[in-house]
């Protein structure tokens, strides 16, 4: 059988393993991989996928995602290149690409002596996945700074996104388009050493409370509200330190899952389940996934 992506074989490969690329380190392959070097890479990939009826995935930090033992059967994204990951600061208007670490664009921002994403110390991922989660935490969220966003439409035609038809609200955004490219983000001038302070206090309090030392991934439920947490409800349903297979609820956290050495998606994933179970049961609440399943 020919290969979908044959005049694409430079950078599309098949069977690519994804564990490495997820912190969770679980997981079978993508059925096709591709790591595009270029807008014209990416659209005209995207356009070959859309053509042979093969859906597509975008995978940036892997923070966020499980990929089933089984694998994906699809074209799985990996926007990772320089090209994607480019940061310009012209006062103080950062543009960065979808491909930046939060971590890394929170530090150079800090030391440029530009304030607001401190906030977001200890938030994994990239910005592209922070934009379209409006990435945040009980201090706010990156919605607020932002300017503009470059996107691929439906046509995977290149789009700017303005303020005005922008909406970010608790975690989700109304950027629904198939591809987040780079933002513009607005931020405050202030003096480097405070932000910085700031920052590293933040990152301080995030530490004592997160599990280490473990695979595990961002945080695996969405907060019911802003003042209900879902790490306090599967606390108080008894479930932190519960155990299947090789996956465990963090005893520091419990909206942390650990993947102990020996663990499957699948162990990941009854756990998960067990976890909505017993808190619809204890409180009525049904949790929502922050965790991206493939």
């Amino acid at each position: 059988m020919q290969h979908p992506f044959e005049e694409f074989r430079d950078f599309v490969t098949v069977g690519h393993p994804l564990s490495p690329l997820v912190w969770f380190r679980l997981g079978g392959p993508a059925a096709y991989f591709a790591k595009p070097r270029s807008i014209e890479d990416l659209c005209g990939v995207l356009k070959r996928a859309r053509d042979a009826e093969i859906p597509f995935k975008l995978l940036g930090g892997g923070s966020n995602v499980l990929v089933r033992d089984e694998g994906v059967e699809a074209l799985v994204i990996h926007m990772e290149s320089p090209f994607f990951s480019d940061v310009t600061v012209d006062e103080n208007r950062i543009t960065a690409g979808a491909a930046v670490p939060l971590t890394a664009l929170i530090s150079q921002t800090a030391r440029a002596g530009l304030a607001g994403l401190e906030i977001l110390t200890g938030i994994p991922g990239t910005v592209g996945g922070a934009l379209r989660g409006n990435a945040g935490s009980r201090q706010g969220a990156i919605g607020p700074f932002v300017n503009s966003v470059t996107v691929l439409d439906a046509g995977f035609e290149v789009q700017v996104r303005e303020r005005d038809d922008l909406s970010f609200v608790d975690r989700e955004s109304n950027l629904d388009e198939p591809v987040i490219l780079s933002t513009v983000l607005e931020l405050s001038r202030e003096d480097p050493e405070s932000v910085v302070r700031r920052m590293r206090r933040i990152w301080i309090v995030k530490k004592e409370n997160q599990p280490y030392g473990h695979q595990s991934s961002g945080c695996v439920f969405k907060n019911p509200s802003p003042d209900v947490s879902a790490g306090a409800l599967v606390d108080q349903a008894g479930l932190k330190g519960t155990r299947h297979g090789g996956a465990e609820v963090s005893d520091r956290h419990a909206n942390f899952i650990i993947a102990h050495p020996g663990a499957k998606a699948a162990d990941v994933l009854h756990l998960i389940d067990q976890i909505q179970q017993r808190v619809w049961q204890q409180f009525g609440y049904e949790l929502e996934l922050q965790l991206q399943i493939w």
